[in-house]
């Protein structure tokens, strides 16, 4: 049996505290693999790739029945409510 959604959300929710994460199982079930959106106040200061060896790091046990992680964001809340904010005041085409 493979990893669970439940199982990334909760090592990275204990982990990293998120502000925001969004686990979705792109595996069809299998649980082989994930793409994740995560904001956490500990990558504060961190390049991207310290930010994304965090993650990795935070998912050990699970990765080793992960085939596929994909980190779609991995960002600081100051960050994540610039994005929101630019979001939200882009008029509709």
């Amino acid at each position: 049996m493979g990893v669970t959604k439940e199982q990334v959300k909760s090592s990275l929710t204990s982990k990293l505290n998120p502000a925001h994460l969004e686990v979705i199982d792109t595996s069809g079930g299998c649980g082989a693999s994930f793409a994740i959106e995560i904001v956490s106040a500990q990558f504060e200061g961190k390049r991207l790739l310290e930010r994304h060896r965090l993650v990795n790091s935070s998912l050990e046990e699970e990765m080793k029945e992960i085939h596929a992680l994909s980190i779609k964001k991995a960002l600081t809340p100051e960050q994540w409510k610039l994005q929101q904010e630019s979001q939200v005041s882009k008029p509709a085409e």
